[in-house]
This record gives C-alpha cells, sequence and structure tokens, in this order.
C-alpha cells in the first residue's frame, strides 16, 4: 500500500471512491512481493503495479468491478490457472491479489494510519481477505493502539496481539482465525501489511570504505548512520548519503541507541581502540547483523582482546568477520556491494553461490 499511499489519500481526502489492489502471497517466481499495490480511480487511472505489467489488465478490470459494487474480490492468478497466459502471467509466478474499495465511508481510519505513515511511525493494518465473513473489514494496529473493527471483539483482541509481534520485526504476512478468533481454526485468512520505520544501517568508521557502505546501504533502503570519534573526518560532505554523520565513539554512542532485531552494524575501523570497545557494545544488542572488517590476522587479534574482555567464543559466532562475501572485491565500491550481500544473504538464507550452480527454487522457503 505505502508506494499508492500518496495517491490514494489524496482521492480520500477529495470524496472520491477508488479500489486497491494488493498482492498479499506469492509463490515462485512472481514478479512482485507481497504487499505490492495498485490504485484504480473512478476516473480510470491506474497507480502502481501488482505484477509489473502480467495481470494489471485483469486486475484493473476487478478494480472497476469493486468501485462499481463495493464488494472486495480475491483472486488467484498463475501457471495452474487456465487463465494464466491469457492474462499475460507467463513469467512461471504465483500470485494472490485482494480488491477492496476504499472511501471515507469504508475506511474512517485511512486518515490516521496515513499520519502515522508519513511521520515515519510503526503501523500495521489487519484485512479480512478470505473466508465466510467479515470480508474487506480491517484493524489498524499501533504498538499502544488499535482502531478499526474486524468483525468481534474476540477477533479484534486476538489479531491485535499478533499483530504486534510482526509490527516489531516489520514483517508483512497472514494470520489465520476461526469467525469469532479462535486461534486454533483457521476459516478466515487475515493479511497484514506492517509499515515500520526504515531499518537502520549503523556504519563505524569515517573511511573511503563506509562511504560506499553508506551509499550502498540508502539504495537498499536502510537509514544509515556513519560514526567516528575524528571531527575532521566524519563530515556530512564525506558522507552524503548518510542519514546522519555523528561525531562521537562509537561504543559511547552505540550504548545510547535502542537497536531492533532489523538492525545492521558495520564496523569498518579495523583499530583495536574503536572497534574492541563497539563490538562489545554490538553484542549486547538485538542487531540481526554485526559485522567487522580486517585482515584475518586483525580478526585473530581482535577476537584475543575480547574474549580477554570477557566475552566468549559463543558470542563471538554473531561477528561477521572478515566481513562481506568472498567476490573478489577490491575497490571500495566492490567491497561494499560484498558487505552488502552478505547482509542479503544473512536476512534471506541465501547459499552464496551461483545460481546457476544451484537446484530448486530460487527463492528460500518457496515451494518448488
Amino acid at each position: 500500500m505505502k508506494e499508492v499511499l500518496d495517491e490514494l489519500f489524496a482521492a480520500y481526502q477529495a470524496g472520491n471512491t477508488t479500489a486497491m489492489a494488493t498482492v498479499v502471497r506469492t509463490w515462485r517466481s512472481a514478479p512482485r512481493p507481497a504487499g505490492a499495490s495498485m490504485m484504480v480511480t473512478a476516473g480510470g487511472e491506474a497507480v502502481g503495479s501488482v505484477s509489473g505489467g502480467c495481470i494489471e489488465g485483469a486486475v484493473y478490470e476487478m478494480a472497476s468491478e469493486v468501485i462499481a459494487n463495493g464488494v472486495p474480490q480475491f483472486e488467484k492468478y498463475g501457471i495452474s490457472n487456465d487463465d494464466a497466459f491469457a492474462v499475460g502471467l507467463t513469467c512461471g509466478g504465483i500470485l494472490e491479489v485482494f480488491v477492496e474499495q476504499i472511501s471515507q465511508e469504508t475506511w474512517p481510519e485511512l486518515p490516521d494510519l496515513f499520519a502515522s505513515v508519513q511521520a515515519d511511525q510503526p503501523v500495521a493494518v489487519a484485512t479480512v481477505v478470505n473466508g465466510p465473513a467479515h470480508l474487506g473489514k480491517h484493524l489498524v494496529v499501533w504498538p499502544n493502539k488499535v482502531a478499526g473493527d474486524l468483525g468481534s471483539d474476540r477477533l479484534n483482541s486476538a489479531v491485535g496481539t499478533d499483530v504486534l509481534g510482526l509490527l516489531e520485526s516489520g514483517t508483512t504476512g497472514f494470520l489465520h482465525y476461526g469467525i469469532d478468533g479462535e486461534r486454533l481454526e483457521g476459516a478466515l485468512e487475515i493479511f497484514v501489511s506492517t509499515f515500520a520505520p526504515k531499518p537502520r544501517m549503523l556504519v563505524f568508521g569515517a573511511i573511503d570504505f563506509a562511504a560506499a557502505v553508506a551509499k550502498a546501504g540508502k539504495f537498499l533502503g536502510f537509514h544509515v548512520t556513519v560514526c567516528d570519534a575524528r571531527e575532521v573526518f566524519a563530515t556530512k560532505k564525506r558522507f552524503p548519503d548518510a542519514d546522519e554523520v555523528v561525531n562521537d565513539w562509537p561504543h559511547r554512542w552505540l550504548a545510547t541507541q535502542d537497536i531492533d532485531s532489523r538492525a545492521v552494524i558495520c564496523i569498518l575501523t579495523h583499530d583495536p581502540k574503536f572497534d574492541v570497545p563497539v563490538v562489545i557494545e554490538a553484542l549486547k544488542t538485538k542487531a540481526a547483523y554485526i559485522g567487522a572488517m580486517g585482515s584475518r590476522k586483525t580478526h585473530d587479534d581482535r577476537v584475543a582482546r575480547l574474549i580477554e574482555a570477557g566475552i566468549s567464543p559463543q558470542e563471538l559466532l554473531r561477528v561477521k568477520s572478515p566481513i562481506g562475501l568472498d567476490l573478489g572485491a577490491r575497490t571500495p565500491e566492490e567491497t561494499a556491494i560484498s558487505i552488502l550481500a552478505e547482509v542479503i544473504q544473512d536476512r534471506w538464507g541465501g547459499t552464496g553461490k551461483n545460481l546457476a550452480q544451484t537446484q530448486g527454487t530460487i527463492h528460500p522457503g518457496a515451494p518448488r
């Protein structure tokens, strides 16, 4: 929804009725991920994409019907569908799309949702997309409150509680319940779309490699901070792609931060007086990834110092060092690609091998 939210809310404020189509589930090599959306206006304008062009025409027609009659629709497209080639889904993927009407009457919670997204505050939307009851109903969930109604108080309570876990991790996906919120039943399929602040990337060490890592991290959607105690090097001019540049001792500054489980920490100082203290602080956090630059000799020396400081060998398994995948990188830019490739691999569980040398599904966890 986020990609069309500005246009969606503008039409909403003007009192216009629109339809929004959202990819809610994918298999195999589907062209767009779950959460991708397309908005269709009553005047026939389309904004966004659910398939990169494959099934846009079919979804557009369905959205036009939903604008007219207000009845939500749930449709599956893919190679198992006799109409796959007719609608153009020849890429081999399968996706499910939910289309709903958006208006001031159907979604009174949209202004509060929009305000939270604009303010970069965590919020999630739970929508009943499939099942025998409550179709199209929403519950908007913040860390400290909820708004909307899925059809019963018990269902609202169960979903409101369970969505908090997805919101904390920034995960979009499905929850299943009985019609009245029974957790051991699956009559209702509820799609949860989360709007969490950008994950953080903390880069320690104001060196040329850090500038390249900051640029690559920004490209991948991270909120990037570069931190170094040396004011002459840690400047916005040297790191124009960073969201913020901090002049402070890395370990002292990191100790003041609230680091969640999506954060990435890249320690590029490879100087014991900087990186040993900051590794110790990093290991106290819930960060998803901790990487430290340096040669194998530098890392062996770092490990010895950390163990002497009381860090256990088991804790040190969290530290990726030497940092990055073995791509043969030489330049700062190539090294940044190596580091971010390892971050992606760590997030999704890839093998790091050439895809041509692997078999089975390309995307981990997807059915063959």
